[in-house]
């Protein structure tokens, strides 16, 4: 079939994905690629929710779950959402998904008409404006530069806020820049968002427990309990606990919202996996030690890995407060010129000289709605990020 929807014109693949593809065809091809674009972190699934998981499938839990997840896991969702956020949902109120991808896009999928208006701060993780657009609404891009700890302003919220808004998306630590958003901030944000009682919030947590200083990382409905029926609170055991392959996520908001949610669900994936979903109750009701010793680790390598860009020419890494990666500026290399004699215009370009003479990987700024700059992972080995370290270093002194 030749014909595609119109829907998915300027639809494309997730830019971290395609390059993670990349990057494997270059590996296969014998080029000793360093990926630092990808959302993967290099820390085992725990021993513990693998047994789980091999457990459940000997066991038989094999077939089809519920639509919006097993009631076990429903309840430690709850457990952890009253656990670790403060919020108390009832299991008409969490649904388990495959990935909190797909809540998000359910919940726009859902609840937009065509035309309808969704504010998504930038730099912001790309499919965000992408699943909004196939769900037919508009996304409305608002820029959170630097200068504003490349987090959401309440006068700028104000200002964006029109006739057909229907959501905001509040991405905390937020990808791809590591900002942590703290209850006054959060606090600020709400009195904006009572005034518009028609606009809720997709409060997107996937990375709570990447953060790093001894930094709390509160959520929306949490802090202004009068938005508690209007914020879907998204997340997932990928980042926390190692499990990005398995593909499972949550979200918890208001029941209306949730069944309606279950209904798309039931529609296209038909839930989670069995044997995923068993390895999320391990996960979640198992040790959690492990949370606070991985970000541990994180934090020192984000301090080690920041410290050898920002010794590189050009180059500038302001210190995340979360997440596992650093959004480095780079205009201090656009303008010049490789040892080819080619011009380094964007920081795609940049992106793809640095591919292109030290095989190293990282995303361009311009992907994520903010340029120039590029976004790297420190979730990966010591040695590795030494090396690529130390190539991104050669790379950059070699321009002119």
């Amino acid at each position: 079939m030749e014909t595609l929807a119109p829907r998915l014109a300027g639809i494309g693949t997730s830019p971290a994905a395609v390059l993670r593809r990349r990057a494997r065809e270059l590996r296969a091809a014998g080029r000793d690629v360093i990926e630092l674009s990808s959302g993967d972190l290099d820390f085992p699934t725990p021993p513990h929710v693998i047994e789980a998981a091999h457990r459940a499938a000997q066991e038989g839990a094999t077939r089809y779950t519920n639509v919006d997840g097993t009631p076990e896991l429903k309840d430690a969702v709850r457990e952890k959402f009253l656990r670790r956020n403060g919020l108390d949902y009832g299991r008409d109120e969490v649904i388990v998904s495959t990935g909190s991808t797909q809540a998000i896009f359910n919940a726009f999928f859902a609840t937009l008409a065509p035309g309808d208006e969704v504010i998504v701060p930038v730099p912001c993780w790309a499919p965000y404006l992408d699943q909004v657009r196939l769900a037919e609404g508009v996304p409305v891009p608002l820029a959170c530069p630097q200068n504003n700890g490349f987090k959401l302003r309440p006068a700028d919220l104000r200002a964006a806020i029109g006739s057909r808004t229907r959501w905001l998306i509040l991405n905390s630590p937020v990808n791809p820049t590591g900002a942590v958003y703290g209850r006054d901030e959060l606090a600020a944000i709400a009195e904006v968002l009572l005034e518009h009682p028609d606009i809720g919030v997709v409060a997107d947590s996937l990375y709570e427990d990447m953060v790093f200083d001894g930094r709390a990382v509160p959520t929306l409905a949490e802090v202004e309990p009068r938005l508690r029926d209007r914020v879907l609170t998204t997340g997932g055991v990928a980042k926390s606990y190692a499990m990005m392959g398995w593909r499972v996520g949550y979200a918890g908001g208001p029941a209306p919202l949730i069944a309606a949610l279950s209904r798309i669900q039931s529609q296209t994936t038909g839930g989670a996996s069995s044997v995923s979903q068993a390895a999320a109750l391990a996960a979640l009701t198992g040790p959690q030690e492990l949370l606070a010793e991985r970000a541990s680790i994180l934090a020192r390598r984000r301090d080690a890995f920041a410290a050898a860009l920002n010794a590189c020419e050009g180059l500038a890494c302001p210190v995340p407060e979360g997440s596992f990666y650093l959004f480095i500026d780079c205009a201090g290399v656009i303008g010049k010129r490789t040892p080819q004699g080619a011009r380094i215009e964007t920081d795609r370009d940049f992106a793809a000289y640095l591919l292109d003479t030290v095989d190293v990987v990282v995303v361009a700024g311009q992907d994520f709605g903010l340029s120039p700059y590029i976004r790297a992972s420190f979730a990966n080995p010591d040695a590795l990020l030494e090396e690529a370290g130390q190539r991104i270093r050669r790379a950059c002194a070699a321009l002119r």
